[in-house]
């Protein structure tokens, strides 16, 4: 079949939540995608921060298939040593001390939630706390993490969700304040927003956070499904800040493709929260996962991919920063590491639409925000190549602008 009859196919077997674009993927290699009809495609999105290591790792995939010969799954009734070495180097390399075995990073988001709140309960014995979470925050699409998610338009068909949420201003240490109770139990955000727009906390507001919820016994929950794991440089975007969170998500390039992801905390939570039947799941920490998790982590030490981030991220940013200062359709350019967007003065949508004809995958976060989050393989010449298109789509797009204005 050709690309136009997959695509019909698919519309008329899949539930229709996702308006895709009008690509069907065969194959990648290193920094690229190749599609059926065998175009090329310098990819930006890494499968939206997920594939780190970018794709056909040679050493990730003998890792994955000597594992599926052993075996793939055996359900937590059971110890596996994949697990078990899975959960030593994410303890190494994060500084938490007890980690738990997810599907995803939605699933993550759930876990810290009842962790917190199961806290809470052993602590006073009440049912009634709360939980404040961020504007324009995204923590999932299951029903505990949109409830945490700070954006109506997510959450309003879905409601009732789970109650007792607060939410306040991102980077306003005053209006995390204001929205603390007697009654608080945890505060949750991302590090660095992502859906929201590419917004870094500051470190004057997350230490403020830190030291408010010591005062108060207020678990520290940090969502680093997107920004973590190597993608602003640090393993973690906490581990810049001087700060620990006590329980944090994460999820995405953890595994670098296969479907999983992990909660973590410090011991002190792991000692006044969850026990023995209070959370589970079927697949969550099974071999071929672990494996996964196990080898990307040995292969960010092995090819050092934190000094890569650091040295292309650095570029990417003055990169980006030339191309705001160029283009009037640009308001603003922000982020860190290969976590970085461009703010436009209107709908990006055209701009990545005219980018995947030119062989580039870009993709936005809102509708008026261009993401870049390329895998962490990304060098200069990378970053080169992006921009020459990127430049060109700007300037399509400016001109059209301009002659809307005249007619």
């Amino acid at each position: 079949m050709n690309m136009k009859e997959y695509i019909n196919e698919a519309e008329s077997v899949l539930l229709h939540t996702y308006n895709r674009y009008p690509i069907v993927w065969d194959r990648g290699d290193g920094m690229y995608l190749y599609d059926i009809e065998g175009k090329k495609y310098l990819d930006f999105v890494a499968g939206i921060a997920v594939f780190a290591l970018g794709y056909n790792n040679q050493a990730y995939n003998d890792a994955l298939k000597a594992q599926i010969d052993k075996v793939i799954h055996t359900s937590n009734y059971y110890y596996n040593i994949p697990a078990i070495e899975a959960a030593k180097k994410l303890k190494k390399v994060s500084g938490m001390d007890r980690v738990f075995f997810t599907n995803s990073g939605a699933e993550a988001v759930e876990g810290v939630l009842k962790a917190a709140r199961k806290y809470a309960f052993l602590r006073d014995g009440h049912t009634d706390h709360e939980i404040v979470a961020m504007n324009h925050s995204f923590h999932g699409r299951t029903m505990g993490a949109l409830s945490v998610t700070g954006n109506a338009q997510y959450r309003e068909a879905f409601e009732p969700l789970i109650g007792n949420i607060r939410f306040a201003d991102f980077n306003d240490f005053e209006s995390v304040a204001s929205a603390v109770t007697d009654k608080t139990c945890a505060i949750i955000f991302e590090t660095v927003q992502g859906e929201g727009g590419i917004y870094p906390a500051t470190k004057e507001f997350l230490q403020q956070v830190r030291t408010l919820c010591d005062k108060k016994d207020i678990l520290l929950i940090l969502d680093e499904i997107q920004c973590g794991m190597g993608r602003t440089g640090t393993m973690f975007a906490w581990q810049r800040y001087g700060i620990k969170p006590d329980l944090m998500a994460s999820a995405k390039a953890i595994g670098c493709g296969v479907p999983v992801g992990a909660f973590m905390m410090t011991q002190k939570v792991a000692n006044h929260s969850l026990t023995s039947g209070d959370h589970g799941t079927t697949y969550g920490g099974n071999p071929l996962a672990c494996t996964a998790i196990s080898q990307v982590i040995d292969l960010f030490e092995q090819q050092n991919i934190l000094e890569n981030v650091e040295k292309t991220g650095a570029y990417l940013y003055e990169t980006l920063e030339n191309i705001a200062a160029k283009h009037e359709y640009v308001k603003e350019h922000r982020g860190i590491g290969l976590m970085q967007g461009l703010e436009c003065n209107g709908s990006v949508g055209e701009i990545i639409q005219r980018a995947i004809q030119k062989g580039l995958l870009l993709i936005n976060a809102g509708p008026n925000i261009i993401r870049f989050i390329p895998p962490l393989i990304a060098g200069r010449e990378d970053v080169d190549a992006m921009a020459k298109i990127l430049d060109e789509c700007l300037s399509e797009k400016q001109n059209t602008c301009f002659m809307e204005r005249i007619e």
